[in-house]
């Protein structure tokens, strides 16, 4: 999807407004790009912005149509930027995110337009034609008539519906240099040019009918390419229109006003209404509400959040009404982080993508040269000069690398947009590419292979009443067993002048003294591992036991890998006899406990050593160094933020479902990439001789170029259906 264009704002304006601060210091630049369709626009793009001085990094999505600038300090000037983007020969402006939903809109209606003359045009003009060649008695007299009736609609068709490539083509041109539509419109020009003169010389053929399929099926091509982004874009675009534009918030003197939701700082309060989705995120100030967080967390059912509970942009108010502390801005929010999570995972190029992008680099110099040297053959080998053009159009064509620049970010794109409708985030293009070469997981255990929080795992011992009257004791600590201990027992209320006894537990004295705690501090004998003893009075005092649950869906994702050829490990720093149990009840037959971080990196290190392609699945802090040494890292949403920062993919919720998922899509995205970069070089290889011999006229070769991006294209889109491996 290519990025809305805004109104060029004059460049001495203050440009402040769109930098951001970027992780570890420095500025970052988003810049809206329009023109840039190829992987030799990206390379040039790229290339020509970190040429500035100052500039660290440079790197375009094709897909958004976004430019991403970095630099450290202030030596940068953001108008030097759009400059330079400008001067290459595209259209560059600073980036608006709520632009992106009319983008593709715009884009995807001009296509449509441009393909329905085309299309007209080509069905007219081949119904003429066919009645020329396949005609015996036709005269010079009519066949010319039917020729000139071709190029009246031809002409003014193809000059109509080949503006993508037009304008593309001038912009690049009027700045001296070139790209991947240069010579396709070169080819259509040229094309139309031999076929106004064979008309007028009275020749027996005529290429208005190339001309104008030619360019139907670019379009083709074009459109399906733009449908491909644009479905995976499609999850982006819906997390960045789930932020409300408009926002209303409370003014110094308590009254309302309605703002765009981009106008708010931290700090501000605004009222969100039932049935409202937050703006941004922020902290409940005042209210009491039912919330729907699903696009947040994946959870189906809301859940009740008052004073002190954080909201983040796209919940859904499904109850009264909140007052909202914003903490961040529009642009900063969990859901512009999301989409932004998306693109960075689509501009990564990974090997396969580096080599086409290199062959696609060489094209324009390759094929200009190489069609001269056509057009000289031919004549110097004494040929009409109709035959020595028509011969050199036909290479022009026939040798367009479309399906090389599409065969493998085609499929990154495809693959990277159905992960993300699963709630599979792929931080970066090559992450998939890595993950289809694992043959060895590595999991942590708590909180990734287990729900990471303790669980009552002696309820059906407790005796009747007991669990009640200790609970009201555990709703007035925030001790994570007691919380445990509330949450089994349910709602209810909690116990008044509850005294805390640090380190040891509660007590709250009514008719009998009650104390919830440590085994000392009721009085009981032994206690060991995860456990509260309650005590009421006189009575013999209960023991209530905790562990960490194993996540429900753990063994059947660990029985997939390990029918997918991954061997499995547990590496984890809990005690040996938790460790034991779970890896007994996972099916886990290697596994180390009371792993110190520095060894769990030492082992990735080790594995990586002896040649394993090691996959790392984890979530705590202590995972982080193990994430960034092994060959590819997940990591689960409910992680600490410097493992997600460290991981390659981030999956939606706290759940595994998506490593097999991701693992499927990886081997499947890796197969048809490969495909696709064979059938596209073979292609290219066994198209530029018959061209050059003249074997081919410029109506197959254009028939030729487009299917093989038709093919490519296809193929990836394998990838959005079906679950198969």
């Amino acid at each position: 999807m290519v990025a809305l264009i805004l109104s060029s704002p004059d460049m001495a304006d203050d440009l402040s407004r769109y930098l951001r601060p970027r992780e570890g210091g420095g500025r970052q630049f988003e810049i809206a790009v329009k023109g840039a369709h190829c992987a030799n626009c990206l390379a040039k793009i790229e290339a020509g912005v970190k040429g500035i001085a100052g500039v660290g990094d440079a790197r375009l999505n094709l897909s958004s149509g976004k430019l991403t600038v970095s630099w450290s300090g202030d030596s940068v000037s953001p108008h030097a930027i759009l400059r330079r983007v400008r001067d290459l020969g595209y259209d560059a402006q600073p980036f608006e995110a709520e632009a992106v939903l009319d983008a593709g809109a715009r884009e995807g209606r001009l296509l449509l337009r441009c393909l329905a003359v085309s299309g007209f045009a080509t069905v007219f003009i081949m119904g003429l034609t066919d009645s020329i060649w396949y005609s015996s008695d036709m005269t010079a007299v009519t066949r010319r008539l039917f020729f000139w009736l071709a190029g009246a609609v031809a002409i003014p068709a193809t000059l109509y519906a080949g503006q993508p490539f037009f304008r593309s083509a001038w912009a690049v041109l009027a700045k001296g240099r070139t790209n991947m539509d240069v010579p396709i419109s070169l080819a259509l020009l040229l094309s139309l040019g031999l076929s106004v003169y064979q008309s007028a010389s009275g020749a027996a053929h005529t290429y208005f009918d190339a001309a104008s399929m030619l360019t139907f099926l670019l379009l083709i091509g074009r459109y399906l390419d733009f449908r491909l982004r644009d479905r995976a874009q499609g999850a982006a675009r819906h997390l960045l229109a789930l932020q409300s534009l408009l926002a209303r918030r409370f003014r110094p003197d308590g009254a309302l006003e309605t703002v765009s939701a981009r106008d708010l700082a931290p700090g501000d309060h605004v009222l969100v209404a039932s049935g409202e989705r937050v703006p941004v995120d922020g902290v409940i100030e005042e209210g009491d509400s039912d919330i729907d967080v699903s696009l947040v967390t994946g959870e189906s059912l809301p859940h009740r959040a008052g004073r002190g509970a954080r909201l983040e942009a796209g919940s859904v108010i499904i109850g009264p009404a909140v007052t909202l502390r914003v903490t961040a801005r529009v642009e900063n929010s969990l859901v512009a982080d999301l989409a932004r999570l998306l693109e960075s995972g689509q501009q990564t190029r990974s090997l396969y993508v580096s080599l086409a992008d290199r062959a696609a680099r060489a094209y324009v110099p390759f094929v200009t040269i190489l069609s001269a040297l056509v057009w000289l053959g031919w004549t110097l080998s004494g040929a009409a000069a109709a035959t020595a053009i028509t011969n050199a159009i036909a290479v022009l064509i026939i040798t367009c690398p479309c399906a090389l620049g599409l065969a493998v970010p085609a499929v990154q794109i495809a693959a990277t947009g159905r992960l993300f409708r699963r709630g599979v985030f792929v931080k970066s293009g090559n992450a998939l590419e890595r993950l289809a070469e694992a043959d060895t997981a590595i999991f942590d255990k708590t909180g990734t292979l287990t729900l990471g929080a303790p669980v009552l795992a002696n309820k059906a011992d407790i005796p009747p009443g007991t669990l009640e009257r200790a609970a009201r004791l555990a709703r007035a600590s925030h001790h994570p067993l007691a919380r445990a201990l509330a949450v089994a027992a349910g709602d209810g209320p909690a116990a008044r002048e509850v005294q805390e006894v640090a380190g040891a537990g509660l007590e709250c004295r009514n008719d009998a003294v009650e104390r919830l705690g440590s085994a000392v501090f009721v009085g009981a004998t032994g206690g060991h591992g995860s456990e509260l003893w309650f005590r009421s009075g006189a009575a013999p005092p209960v023991r209530f036991a905790f562990q960490d649950q194993i996540r429900s869906e753990t063994r059947a994702t660990l029985a997939a890998m390990a029918a997918r050829g991954i061997a499995i490990e547990m590496l984890t720093g809990d005690r040996q006899d938790a460790a034991a149990e779970l890896a007994r009840d996972a099916g886990i037959a290697v596994w180390s406990a009371d792993v110190t971080p520095q060894a769990k990196a030492a082992r990735l290190m080790q594995l990586n050593a002896a040649g394993h392609k090691t996959l790392m699945v984890g979530d705590g802090i202590n995972d982080a160094a193990a994430l960034a040494l092994a060959h590819v890292a997940i990591a689960p949403g409910s992680a600490a933020d410097v493992s997600q920062l460290a991981a390659d993919i981030v999956l939606r919720g706290g759940g595994l479902d998506g490593v097999v998922e991701a693992l499927d899509v990886a081997r499947k995205a890796r197969r048809l990439a490969v495909q696709n970069f064979i059938v596209a070089a073979l292609y290219n290889v066994a198209a530029i001789p018959l061209a050059a011999l003249g074997l081919v006229t410029p109506l197959i070769a254009a028939a030729a170029m487009a299917g093989s991006s038709l093919l490519v294209t296809l193929n990836a889109l394998r990838l959005t259906i079906g679950t198969g491996r």
